[in-house]
């Protein structure tokens, strides 16, 4: 049986500063939609499932995200997650210049948990805590070989 990642789903409590978060950081909208009905119900479990939703897609074409904001079921707040919660934990990227992310994801409000640190001289890395409190990794590899 063939298998591969076709995309996180991630619940926000408002889908378009979500979007505005992501394509900041070099994310692209490939479609939005609103999703109802029985096959909604029966796929993801709640009655009445009505949902706002944008898919986005990293540069490389390899990486998809959907964000969805619940109109119905109304949306359940919760504590965000902390880096060791069992469960869904964060999302990661890879960028080209980890100050320049960071410049774009401040203008969103968000900031790393801590600071930016190196690990054995092969990437710089950081936590921010992203829109709808989402956990974001970005990392730089550093000593890229060049082509």
């Amino acid at each position: 049986m063939a298998i591969r990642l076709e995309n996180v789903g991630i619940a926000v409590r408002d889908l378009e500063a979500a979007i505005s978060f992501f394509t900041d950081l070099g994310l692209t909208v490939v479609g939005r939609d609103t999703v109802s009905g029985e096959w909604a119900d029966t796929a993801v479990g709640l009655d009445g499932n009505h949902a706002d939703i944008a898919m986005l897609r990293t540069p490389d074409g390899h990486g998809r995200l959907e964000l969805f904001e619940y109109i119905h079921p109304e949306a359940i707040e919760s504590e965000p997650t902390r880096p060791h919660e069992i469960g869904m934990h964060r999302v990661a990227f890879s960028v080209d210049d980890i100050d320049q992310a960071l410049e774009t994801a401040a203008k969103h409000g968000c900031r790393p948990l801590r600071g930016v640190a190196t690990y054995e001289d092969l990437y710089k890395l950081t936590y921010v805590r992203g829109p709808s409190g989402i956990l974001v990794m970005l990392a730089e590899e550093l000593n890229k070989k060049g082509g």
